[in-house]
């Protein structure tokens, strides 16, 4: 279930459950790990490097600013939690199970909007 992978913790404010795998070949959502999201990101885990590209990811996937994604607890750990403010939480809940049907989700991968044409 879905609701395992999150908390809700106010009524903008959810708080993701990861597993980090850092050092990876790249930065991507590749499924679940348990009650949790698994996800692998490129940097290794110095000085905080793959915390940081923990937070680019989830801002860039689940469409907040960087500055909304804050990491709660497990710094120095591979089970780490991330909480994002501002967020809606059944659309969260809608994003949660597109990331997990698609499977490996990368950055690189996701193409912006189709820009309308100009006149």
């Amino acid at each position: 279930m879905i609701e395992e992978l999150f908390e809700v913790d106010g009524e903008d404010r959810v708080v993701l459950h990861l597993h980090v795998h850092p050092g990876a070949g790249r930065t991507e959502i590749v499924g679940r790990h348990g009650d949790a999201l698994k996800i692998r990101v490129a940097t290794p885990p110095e000085q905080g490097r793959a915390n940081d590209a923990c937070v680019r990811l989830l801002a860039e996937v689940f469409e907040v600013k960087p500055s909304a994604v804050d990491l709660v607890s497990g710094a120095t750990s591979r089970s780490k939690r991330f909480a994002l403010t501002g967020v809606d939480v059944e659309a969260l809940r809608g994003q949660l199970e597109r990331v997990l049907d698609e499977g490996d989700v990368r950055p690189s991968a996701r193409r912006p909007p189709a820009r309308p044409a100009r006149p």
